[in-house]
């Protein structure tokens, strides 16, 4: 397990919820300030609040953005194409390790069958987080 990915579990372990969890572990690397981040994420764990979009995939989500998009309100759509590429990719890698991408699903609400843990969900988006940025930096 990475340095990222123990600092996300021990926040998932103080209470942060799995997008605050993934997204703040790179708060660092990217200069951002983590009660920023914590706060900007807050609404995004247990799947938007009605388990749908794993929180752990919007906080990867996140960081990918952060680090593709051009950052810059005046030109408008200019990278988002290529962010949302680039997230199909690794939501894909993620969803076919761990069956899915939704948090109801991932919990096992309506199966009964757990199909990962968020604490492992947690440690999969921030490993796929950290490929993500070797790859594309």
């Amino acid at each position: 397990m990475s340095t990222k990915a123990e600092y996300a579990a021990k926040l998932h372990e103080n209470g942060c919820n799995c997008a605050q969890a993934v997204a703040c572990s790179f708060c660092r690397e990217f200069g951002i300030d983590e009660n920023e981040m914590f706060r900007i994420a807050e609404g995004f764990g247990l799947g938007m609040g009605v388990m749908e979009m794993c929180g752990a995939i919007s906080g990867m989500a996140m960081i990918i953005g952060l680090s593709n998009s051009r950052g810059n309100t005046e030109e408008g759509s200019g990278s988002k194409g290529d962010t949302y590429k680039k997230l199909r990719t690794y939501i894909g890698k993620f969803k076919e390790k761990n069956g899915s991408c939704i948090c109801r699903e991932l919990k096992g609400v309506e199966t009964g069958k757990v199909l990962c843990s968020c604490p492992q969900c947690i440690t999969d988006a921030v490993a796929l987080t950290e490929e993500y940025l070797a790859e594309n930096r």
